[in-house]
């Protein structure tokens, strides 16, 4: 097993554009089918796929939202994953953090979040919303010092709910 140490140097994140739109919709692509398939249905996936990660939608929060996109590249220069966030002031949304299936549960998505502090430098809060079946998540969320600020539910289209937890995390 790596060390924290050599899990950092092993793990870069990039500013992401709207020229990677279709890196990051095929890596949510893959997450979401092997993650989301047993909280969600397929039809589900599917729909949040082409709402949230087709080229046009990514390129608006890109530009018209505000929400800066970072890739995930190992060691090795293979993309394992992404992030998102918006805000300033030291007040910040995650809106998206996914990593491969196989990269879980090493270390990696803590020094993610470690390294996404330090290019926000170090902000005094942070909150996201997560599917409140979504219990891997939620545990590693909890790991790293979020806690359940509210339940909420998001309507999303095709009349279905993202039933959420909105979780915070306070420096």
């Amino acid at each position: 097993m790596q060390t924290s140490s050599e899990i950092s140097k092993a793990i870069q994140l990039r500013k992401a554009s709207s020229d990677d739109a279709a890196l990051i919709f095929e890596l949510a692509k893959q997450i979401w089918n092997d993650h989301y398939i047993h909280i969600i249905t397929q039809e589900q996936i599917d729909y949040i796929l082409e709402w949230m990660y087709s080229a046009k939608s990514l390129t608006e929060q890109m530009n018209e939202k505000g929400h800066n996109f970072y890739l995930i590249q190992n060691n090795l220069g293979k993309y394992i994953g992404f992030i998102a966030v918006s805000g300033s002031d030291g007040a910040y949304f995650l809106h998206k953090f996914y990593i491969l299936t196989a990269n879980q549960a090493k270390g990696v998505g803590t020094e993610v979040f470690t390294q996404i502090l330090a290019i926000l430098n170090n902000p005094h809060t942070m909150r996201l919303t997560v599917n409140r079946k979504n219990f891997k998540s939620i545990n590693f969320y909890f790991k790293n010092g979020f806690v359940i600020e509210k339940v909420e539910d998001f309507e999303i289209g095709n009349g279905w709910l993202m039933e959420d937890f909105v979780m915070i995390y306070k420096k």
